[in-house]
């Protein structure tokens, strides 16, 4: 048995008041329109304005599993954590601690290259210094992240393999127990290739250059080219998902299978963007399974 974590509860859409539009996939104006749930503590885990995160802890006795989230929204400064908030309580509510983290983008001062990277690995690796005061269980940490966000939680589970000439390189890296990825981008290279103003556009400003112009920025951070990342994988994706293709999702799984990693990818039919990130039946019944199958592994 997963000690210190409760019978998986499979809470259903209406625990949280959230119902889908009809007959169409969730647009971002309808996950705008959801009330947040009520905000986690708020940390910094550095010394900058955007350098902190949101800590929720269950209720009981602990150590808890913790489960590190990691907002999507183009790795721009115009998209903030609040939506992934709806996720990070659910988790919180099934018995695991959720640490949603807040870190530079694209617009913001330092943000892009390398800050962004810098900031989300160091709200990981800051969790030792929670433990010190929370009840965390360090031993079962997993990354969540959506979106471009998914591209940074991957990213976070395959750091280790970083070499020292590394512009990103860090000394014993916080390990993950595993990485969900929702929706997440998992090719740098070909991903950019979009047109203007789309998500793919913004890769180039996130990583200051093209592959022609900073090859080694590409090959430090696409989770594609860093296989095998050594961590099991779940990912979720829905089939009507217009900004993460289908087709790239499962070109990523079937390349990080021949790796060696352990990848199990599970389609949301009639879903788009969004639906994976929030708990939203069908994805959240199967989302939780995920999370507490790769905890349970530790």
């Amino acid at each position: 048995m997963l000690r210190n974590f409760p019978a998986l509860v499979l809470l259903s859409v209406a625990t949280f008041g959230f119902s889908l539009p009809a007959a169409a996939v969730m647009s971002w104006n309808d996950v705008e329109q959801m009330p947040l749930p009520t905000a986690g503590e708020h940390i910094a885990y550095g010394p900058l304005p955007l350098q902190f995160g949101e800590l929720r802890v269950p209720k009981g006795a602990g150590p808890f599993p913790v489960a590190v989230l990691v907002h999507g929204g183009c790795w721009l400064s115009g998209f903030d954590r609040g939506y992934f908030t709806h996720m990070a309580a659910a988790l919180t509510q099934m018995g695991v601690a959720t640490w949603t983290i807040e870190y530079r983008r694209v617009g913001d001062d330092g943000g892009g290259w390398s800050g962004t990277f810098v900031d989300v690995a160091k709200a990981v690796d800051f969790l030792p210094t929670l433990a010190r005061t929370k009840l965390l269980d360090l031993h079962r940490v997993i990354a969540i992240g959506h979106s471009s966000g998914g591209q940074l939680a991957l990213w976070l589970a395959a750091r280790h393999r970083l070499i020292g000439s590394s512009e990103l390189f860090a000394r014993s890296p916080l390990p993950l127990a595993g990485v969900i990825g929702l929706a997440p981008i998992t090719d740098m290279e070909t991903y950019r290739i979009g047109r203007p103003g789309s998500c793919n556009a913004v890769v180039d400003d996130l990583l200051g250059g093209t592959p022609g112009d900073v090859p080694l920025r590409y090959q430090d951070t696409s989770p594609r080219t860093m296989l095998p990342l050594g961590v099991p994988q779940r990912i979720f994706q829905g089939t009507q998902d217009p900004v993460v293709l289908m087709s790239d999702t499962e070109a990523y799984a079937s390349a990080a299978r021949a790796a060696g990693d352990s990848v199990v990818l599970t389609t949301i039919p009639g879903s788009g963007h969004f639906e994976p990130a929030l708990p939203l039946k069908p994805a959240w019944i199967k989302v939780q399974a995920a999370v507490r199958e790769l905890l349970e592994r530790k």
